[in-house]
């Protein structure tokens, strides 16, 4: 018999026999032309696909596979895929009659071997009291596989994708029918994953033949496949690096790929990190103003910090980032408990066209902030989003500009202490304290002389869009010297609006999260904005982020530092935690109509600051700043969902600068000595939380200026570092 006449019999007979028969002696001499993929194979009756999506039956669960019914609907599974591999085997020898010799032989050995697991696979399923045709069976790999336009097509999709996984499913099913006390089943799968390991390396061989000699085999594969397809598939339940070892992959195909996420089903969200959002909002605010470009250290803040958005989502969620993490790093945060999540290289700050993200689903879309470097962005991705408003008007215009004003928020929070004030059990700041704009220098000398008049003779003036202490001045002496009025005048000459403050003896930050839902069902009755949670801020002197932390009851009080500082400050008297809970959900409800008229939704930020006055006595000024994006307090918040009960967690940011004053040569000579001295400890059940240490959140071996850090235990504290620690202990 021809190899070809044998081939078709595989590919279109319609009964078990025709398809399972072993080949007697075959020859090669007459392979024909190439073969059309038709849509179906040919199949028994009960055996054709029943639906285009990814299933037939619903797989049985673990606990299903201590009865026969629940174990032979499994090896119902198995068999079905074993045909479908046998039939894909014969289908390539048809499609690609010009493939070398040594090639279609080897296909030929494997596609006998398919005949035999599928033959042993259907005597286990009997005995099982299961028929083959009992369930609906998925034409998934048939799908995936077909389409073939080329001998490399073939061994990526079947013998580097499918056949990969199985080395995974093989080892981890045996496993499970030995411990249900099925040997036999065990035996079986113990024997198919030995024949496994050599049709990966048949694959991988010609793999490694076909690529281009300048791509790495990991490179090559990932470009090799397209969506739906990609590397997740080539994975299993759990991950066996043991197979792929002894199969011929090389170490680093194995441990990129164990780390290697993207969603299998669930649509998943788009993050980006985009914290220089409220530049470009700015610019937008000023048509004659130039356009924002990042400056080399923000562009390095940036690419050094743009994973942290992976902690803001859930499982197989896609971050764009400007640099990925290594597969080492990635390795060690899926070790410490945290989710694998996909990641997406940008090119030159766009979507790189061969992302092909065009042709996938998306749940929703989370830069950092919304602006108009975040609609340039993703608009691209709006028409593909399921699980929200593709409208993106509807997720920044010009009245949501205005919320990253400090001139509106600090209208707000005048408003706010007016109606407040008289009634709070918390002793508030002054309506005097909450910050008046000014747009030209007339009004800004005439606000500084009756700030000054009331009794601040200190005072900050800020630009109304500046962030992170940047963009503001302080006006210490008595009068203004000519470069503060030069400062003054220059942002008035840009079109700029200023906003002129008290500058208050801070004794104390912390910062409230919140998050807007578009339907108004959430938090507050009639309300769509709820407190998430509150967190400690730790700033420099110059109002630039050092650290966040929250306590094990974040969710509900205020951190305790918070109202220690306000207890040492006032000699021993301090304020009940629930009226300052009770204050800011007062807060959240005066702040949702603003919001609901400008369709804001989503997280918002407010730093908040206890404070000394002139007469000694200890206040609060609710809103410093108010934040309509993403911040660190909430990245903290949620990176504590990681942490187990009863622990506080510390976000902290280390700038390169301070590593020398530190000890340390670079930051992965930190990360060592952190782990060493520091090592993440996981414990309680049934999900295994970090107990204590220190982990790194961004990847050491690629930050140039600034690396993220978690720092976890019973009572850790804020005020002193743990790379102070470490470079100190003996």
């Amino acid at each position: 018999m021809e190899l070809r006449e044998f081939a078709e019999q595989v590919v279109f007979g319609t009964t078990l026999e025709e398809k399972l028969a072993p080949p007697g002696e075959l020859t090669d001499e007459h392979p024909g032309g190439p073969f059309e993929s038709p849509v179906q194979p040919g199949r028994p009756a009960g055996l054709h696909f029943k639906d285009t999506r990814d299933g037939g039956a619903e797989a049985p669960g673990w606990r299903d596979l201590e009865q026969d019914a629940g174990r032979g609907r499994l090896l119902h599974f198995f068999a079905n895929h074993e045909l479908l591999a046998t039939e894909l085997m014969a289908l390539v020898l048809l499609r690609f009659p010009d493939a070398p010799a040594p090639f279609r032989q080897g296909v030929l050995r494997t596609l006998r071997d398919e005949q035999e697991h599928t033959r042993l696979y259907l005597a286990r399923m009997h005995a099982c009291g299961i028929g083959f045709g009992d369930l609906p069976v998925s034409g998934y790999f048939w799908r995936m596989v077909a389409p073939m336009e080329n001998p490399i097509d073939f061994v990526s999709r079947l013998s580097l994708t499918f056949e990969q996984a199985n080395l995974d499913h093989c080892r981890e099913f045996g496993r499970r029918f030995a411990t249900v006390g099925d040997t036999a089943t065990a035996s079986l799968l113990d024997g198919i994953y030995r024949d496994e390991i050599a049709h990966v390396a048949h694959g991988l061989k010609w793999f490694r033949r076909w690529k281009h000699p300048d791509e790495s085999d990991w490179d090559a594969f990932c470009r090799q496949l397209q969506f739906p397809l990609s590397p997740q598939r080539a994975k299993g339940p759990v991950f066996n690096a043991d197979g792929r070892r002894a199969a011929g992959l090389d170490p680093d195909f194995i441990r990129a790929l164990e780390v290697f996420a993207q969603s299998r089903g669930r649509t998943p969200s788009v993050f980006v990190f985009n914290p220089f959002s409220p530049a470009s909002i700015e610019a937008a605010a000023q048509p004659e103003a130039p356009g924002v470009k990042l400056t080399r250290d923000q562009a390095a803040f940036v690419g050094d910090l743009g994973g942290l958005v992976q902690f803001l989502g859930r499982r197989d969620d896609l971050v764009l980032a400007t640099t990925t993490p290594s597969p080492t790093h990635r390795a060690t945060l899926q070790a410490a408990g945290f989710p694998p999540v996909e990641f997406l290289e940008l090119s030159h700050g766009r979507i790189p066209e061969s992302a092909a993200l065009s042709a996938r689903k998306l749940g929703a879309l989370r830069p950092w902030c919304w602006g108009p470097d975040s609609l340039d962005l993703l608009r691209g991705l709006s028409p593909h989003v399921t699980g929200e408003s593709t409208a993106l008007e509807s997720r920044f215009n010009r009245g949501i500009a205005e919320l990253h004003s400090k001139s509106w928020g600090a209208g707000f929070l005048a408003r706010f202490l007016e109606r407040e004030s008289a009634a709070s059990l918390v002793p508030l700041c002054g309506v005097d304290s909450a910050g008046i704009a000014v747009r030209s220098t007339a009004e800004a000398d005439e606000h500084i002389r009756s700030i000054r008049a009331r009794g601040h003779h200190r005072l900050v003036v800020k630009e109304d869009f500046g962030f992170a202490g940047a963009g503001q001045i302080r006006l210490w002496e008595p009068e203004l010297l000519p470069a503060q009025r030069r400062w003054i005048q220059a942002a008035f000459d840009r079109g700029a609006t200023l906003v002129i403050e008290p500058w208050l003896e801070r004794l104390h930050d912390f910062s409230v999260q919140l998050e807007r839902s578009p339907s108004g069902q959430v938090g507050v009755k009639g309300s769509g904005l709820r407190v998430v949670g509150f967190t400690g801020l730790r700033n420099d002197l110059r109002g630039q982020f050092q650290a966040n932390w929250a306590d094990a009851d974040w969710n509900r009080r205020v951190p305790s530092g918070a109202l220690d500082a306000w207890r040492t400050a006032s000699g021993g008297s301090s304020v009940a935690g629930g009226d300052v809970v009770a204050l800011f959900h007062r807060l959240a409800a005066a702040l949702e109509p603003e919001l609901a008229a400008r369709g804001y939704a989503g997280p918002l930020g407010i730093d908040a600051l206890i404070y000394r006055d002139a007469h000694g006595d200890v206040r609060l000024k609710p809103l410093v700043e108010l934040n309509p994006r993403f911040t660190m307090g909430r990245l903290t918040l949620e990176l504590m969902s990681n942490v187990a009960p009863g622990r506080r967690g510390v976000f902290r940011l280390l700038a390169q600068s301070t590593l020398p004053r530190a000890g340390f040569a670079d930051f992965q000579a930190v990360a060592a000595e952190l782990t060493e001295r520091h090592p993440v400890l996981l414990g309680g059940e049934p999900r295994r939380r970090i107990q204590s240490g220190v982990l790194c959140l961004t990847d050491p071996a690629v930050a140039k200026r600034v690396l993220a850090l978690l720092e976890v235990g019973p009572q850790v504290d804020p005020a002193q570092a743990p790379w102070d620690r470490a470079a100190t202990t003996e």
